[in-house]
């Protein structure tokens, strides 16, 4: 990759927006023994690419998830949405807390999704 592709890329991201917000959410996928879980938690930050959020789960990069993010009613929304998305894990940093044992997951967003009412 050449340094003006680079540059391109990184004006990109730059210029999409990332809500930083607290959405409920159910993960399903296989941790990094290659076990099946689903485990509720919550996102913290959101954008058209990317979706970052805590995992007790220890999921490794390249690791397929499904999300289902729960989007409450509000004064321009009519009722609840249970949005429908997956992706692949791009990054994973352990907490450094002992106690929690969390794992903050970032997840590159597929371009397909469903949206339940």
């Amino acid at each position: 990759m050449n340094g003006n592709s680079i540059q391109s890329e990184f004006e990109a991201r730059k210029r999409e927006r990332t809500f930083e917000l607290s959405l409920p959410a159910l993960v399903k996928g296989y941790d990094a023994a290659d076990r099946e879980f689903a485990e509720n938690t919550e996102v913290s930050s959101l954008s058209a690419q990317e979706v970052v959020l805590w995992l007790r789960a220890k999921v490794m990069n390249g690791t397929k998830l499904l999300l289902n993010l729960q989007v409450p009613q509000t004064f321009m929304l009519e009722k609840r949405l249970e949005l429908c998305l997956s992706g692949t894990v791009t990054f994973v940093k352990q907490e450094a807390s002992v106690k929690t044992r969390n794992q903050l997951v970032s997840v590159k967003l597929d371009r397909n999704f469903r949206i339940q009412s």
